[in-house]
């Protein structure tokens, strides 16, 4: 029965909404959202495991995954998934246990992930460039048990696992080699290069406390029962970690709800189908690779094409191949591909969605795509804290070097860091998010959790830490990191402001601008520049005259020097941190 004051409250509740709800479709930028799509969405409710079982039940013989000249329907993922989940329950694996999964993209990670979702357990997505001495806080800090990775990656493990304490110490190593996964003839298509990486049977390292498995042992036929599923939207269901500005990496606890809500979303602003074929070259340990390319494509039952990672001509040929229709990325992968000498044998012709984000996409590169291929590159933004984009490009609104507009079922505001109050149109400040997407708070850190948070219009927002503005007609832009800003003589320069001008200069493949001391000025501006391979000739002074005729004088870098090549993360963002700490 519906009391008086329960009919009351129903009332004042509606009105709240309504009210947020008029002022929200007053936002400049539904103007240009894609009339196909609602402004948000009812996200499907339960574990993220069912995707993969619904398809299995809707497509059983779909290609799900192509890695190499190894073809996995969505059938035979299910039953990969399921005979691993249930080699993990006899190591002791139960709901909500952390299991770390470490590898470069390979058909293995995913099986691996959605085993250990199969049994309501949290994956520990980790970056495999890292080594011995940073893996230890991924075995102590999520108290792991149980991890998962490839032969050339079990050194490490090993040597990080035995140097901890016997009771901080794995239980269990999981070890496959690549070529579990696919057969003779992937060798024809790898890059020269790989073939020793990827193709080797390697032994297994001296362990201690721990012991080490076999992922061809793992995926035999055994009479073993799986619980059913149980996980809610409200339970964990990954665990990456993220860097931050100072101290160990932070743990950061996405429900399923967080998880789902992205996949579907990101499947919705790309115009995703189930004859989709989607190109995964960015790492699937990253949030990106995680949510909006492969949990995407699993909701969507399409095919993800797999690439172990990033190689230009390789990716040529697996879009001209399988007919690639979607492909995420960051920026300098089509700046790569578009350099290739190869470059003109390759068909792109099957592409109907490009997109990323990690760095802003070069004006010039964006109109080549749109000239030559017309495709319009929609860049898009988002952190690890928000499950992938918190902001994109609508596919048919682009705006070049922009975040785009806020995400489906988001919402961002530009906010001044010390006031909180929300900054006029044009003006910068920090940009803070709301939404289904955001995570739950950093794992064992409640300090950091409350610091990350507050609260708005009676709405709880992340901040994100990058500074932003967003114009009149909604579209946000970024500015920099709130801490990455070089002051010369007073006057505040923006690093990414200066990159996007010399991305101008015809000589200039990337650039990176970091702070440099000046005994005049406190800070001077400086340049670390990849040139092109056409324009090597190019001196350290033309550019600086090009830069003083393009930009205010105070924003223009007083040296530039010259590298081979720009430090980039395991996800293809350029490392600037590492230059400006060397240049100390």
């Amino acid at each position: 029965m519906i009391t008086m004051n329960t009919a009351r409250w129903i009332s004042v509740f509606h009105g709240v909404a309504h009210t947020r709800r008029n002022t929200l479709q007053e936002r400049a930028h539904y103007k240009f959202w894609p009339r196909r799509l609602p402004h948000s969405i009812t996200t499907p409710a339960g574990s993220v495991w069912n995707n993969l079982a619904v398809n299995a039940l809707r497509y059983p013989d779909k290609a799900a995954l192509v890695f190499f000249d190894r073809t996995l329907s969505y059938a035979q993922l299910l039953h990969q998934a399921e005979l691993l989940a249930q080699y993990l329950q006899t190591l002791g694996i139960k709901k909500g246990d952390r299991v770390v999964v470490c590898m470069q993209n390979c058909l293995q990670l995913v099986v691996s992930h959605f085993a250990v979702l199969r049994l309501d357990a949290v994956v520990v997505p980790v970056n495999p460039m890292n080594k011995a001495e940073e893996l230890k806080h991924y075995i102590t800090d999520p108290d792991t048990q149980v991890a998962i990775t490839t032969a050339d990656l079990a050194p490490e493990w090993a040597a990080a696992s035995n140097a901890l304490a016997p009771a901080q110490r794995l239980k269990h190593l999981l070890i496959t080699h690549f070529a579990d996964a696919f057969g003779e003839a992937a060798a024809q298509d790898m890059p020269p290069a790989w073939r020793d990486w990827l193709l080797p049977e390697r032994p297994v390292p001296a362990l201690q406390d721990t012991q080490a498995h076999r992922w061809t042992q793992a995926l035999q036929e055994r009479a073993v029962a799986l619980p059913a599923v149980s996980a809610t939207s409200q339970d964990l269901s990954v665990l990456p970690y993220t860097s931050g500005t100072t101290g160990l990496p932070k743990g950061c606890m996405h429900t399923h709800g967080s998880v789902m809500h992205n996949a579907v979303a990101s499947g919705m602003w790309g115009g995703s189908s189930s004859s989709n074929v989607t190109l995964c070259a960015v790492p699937m340990f990253h949030i990106t690779g995680l949510v909006s390319v492969m949990h995407a494509t699993m909701f969507g039952g399409a095919t993800l094409v797999i690439m172990p990672r990033w190689d230009r001509d390789l990716a040529g040929r697996l879009i001209s191949r399988h007919k690639v229709t979607h492909w995420t990325n960051i920026p300098t992968m089509v700046i790569d591909l578009l350099a290739s000498p190869s470059f003109e044998q390759y068909d792109l012709s099957s592409l109907v969605y490009i997109g990323g984000g990690g760095a802003a996409m070069p004006q010039a590169v964006a109109q080549r795509l749109w000239e030559q291929f017309g495709l319009r590159y929609a860049e898009g933004y988002g952190l690890t804290e928000t499950a992938a984009p918190s902001h994109s490009n609508p596919p048919d609104a682009t705006k070049q070097q922009c975040l785009g507009v806020p995400f489906i079922s988001a919402q961002a505001r530009v906010i001044d860091p010390q006031s909180l109050q929300e900054m006029p149109v044009g003006e910068q400040g920090e940009i803070v998010m709301h939404g289904p997407m955001n995570f739950q708070g950093y794992w064992k850190n409640p300090e950091a959790t409350a610091k990350a948070f507050i609260t708005l219009e009676g709405l709880q927002f992340f901040r994100s830490g990058d500074l932003g503005r967003v114009d009149e007609e909604g579209y946000f832009f970024i500015t920099d990191r709130l801490k990455r800003m070089i002051n010369a003589s007073g006057f505040k320069v923006w690093p990414a402001e200066v990159e996007a001008l010399m991305f101008k200069h015809p000589a200039i493949a990337e650039a990176c601008v970091i702070a440099t001391h000046d005994d005049y000025r406190g800070e001077s501006v400086k340049a670390v520049v990849v040139l092109r391979k056409t324009h090597l000739s190019t001196t350290a002074e033309e550019i600086l005259q090009w830069c003083r005729e393009n930009m205010a004088v105070y924003k223009a870098p007083r040296v530039v020097q010259f590298v081979d090549a720009l430090p980039k993360s395991g996800s293809g963002k350029v490392m600037w941190r590492a230059l400006q700490e060397a240049e100390k």
